[in-house]
This record gives C-alpha cells, sequence and structure tokens, in this order.
C-alpha cells in the first residue's frame, strides 16, 4: 500500500507527468525516423548483395548508412547514427558513456530473454553540454547479415578481403542471427 502511495505521489509532483509525455512524444517520433532508416539500410543492403554479393554490402554500411545518417540529423536538427560494442568504423561507431551503458543493458536484458528487436531505451538526461533526449533502438543481427558480421566460416573470402581493406580496425564479426550486433542511436538537444 505505502508503495501504491508513494508512486501516486510521485506521479502528482508538478512537472513529473509532463516529463513522460515528452519523453513519450520525443519516443514516438524517433521511432518515426529510426524505422524507416533502418528499412532503407536493410533495402540497400538486399539490393548490393543482389547486384555485387555480400562484398558489395560492405559499401553500404560505409558510404550510404552515413550519409543517411548525416542528411537525417540535418534534417531533424539532431544526431543520428549507428553504435556498437565491437565496432567496424572506430570514428562512427564508438559509443559514448551513456551508448555503453545501454548497449550493456541490452545485452543484460537478452540474457534473460528479452529480444533484440523489442529493445529500445528512451530518456531525457543532463550532460555536461546541456539537456538531451536520448534514445537507442537495438539492432538484432538478421540472418543475412552473417555473410559480413557472422563467424569466419560465414565470411567469403573476397568479403573478408574487403573489409581487411576498408576496415583495418575491423572488430564486428562472430555474430549469429538475432544477437545484438549494436543500437541506432538518437540524441535531440532540448
Amino acid at each position: 500500500m505505502k508503495k501504491t502511495l508513494a508512486l501516486i505521489s510521485l506521479l502528482a509532483l508538478p512537472g513529473l507527468a509532463g516529463a513522460t509525455e515528452q519523453i513519450e512524444t520525443y519516443r514516438q517520433e524517433s521511432r518515426a525516423i529510426v524505422g524507416p532508416f533502418m528499412q532503407q539500410l536493410m533495402a540497400e543492403n538486399k539490393k548490393a548483395i543482389t547486384e555485387g554479393g555480400p562484398e558489395s554490402a560492405v559499401k553500404v554500411c560505409k558510404e550510404i548508412a552515413p550519409k543517411l545518417a548525416g542528411d537525417l540529423s540535418r534534417q531533424q536538427g539532431l544526431k543520428l547514427t549507428r553504435v556498437s560494442l565491437k565496432v567496424r568504423n572506430p570514428m562512427l561507431g564508438t559509443p559514448d558513456a551513456w551508448e555503453q551503458k545501454t548497449l550493456k543493458s541490452f545485452e543484460q536484458r537478452m540474457a534473460k530473454g528479452e529480444k533484440a528487436d523489442t529493445m529500445e531505451v528512451a530518456e531525457i538526461v543532463s550532460e555536461p553540454g546541456g539537456k538531451y533526449f536520448r534514445y537507442m533502438k537495438a539492432i538484432a543481427l538478421q540472418p543475412g547479415c552473417v555473410s559480413c558480421h557472422g563467424g569466419p566460416e560465414s565470411i567469403s573470402d573476397a568479403t573478408r578481403a574487403r573489409l581487411a581493406e576498408d576496415y583495418p580496425h575491423d572488430q564486428a564479426t562472430g555474430y549469429v542471427p538475432g544477437q545484438i550486433r549494436g543500437a541506432v542511436s538518437l540524441k535531440r538537444p532540448l
């Protein structure tokens, strides 16, 4: 009973309900950006694989994905990126402290049985640069992605050579379908 009263008391605090509504509004807006972004990347990857094999998909992640993320970031007035604890491109995919914490929480949630495709986090945070809305959506490795992100037996010699050329410090292999490959991260100044 006391816990229920404490929760009701917290909800009655001025601004708390408004913050919750604000987070939910931003969450929905973020989903409307991240969902189409990921769908477009998957479509580009499928097209590249169909036209030139798995090694052609490397170009999508190296060139097309950062361009799409940059364009969306400028259009929407936010920062959109893909991050991972096992980065392929350290210049673009290295998570900041908040993203690292969130990615680790995704892994813990997955270990408890939660599916990667349902995982997301949305919150308002204060950082040295100001107040931000932060959102992350886990990226579950799809079956077709093992040709670039799987174990050694899944990656062709041609793809391995392309990865070595484009990403000499690549750590983003050894995954199996369904695992968390990383996440799409969105940061909006408030």
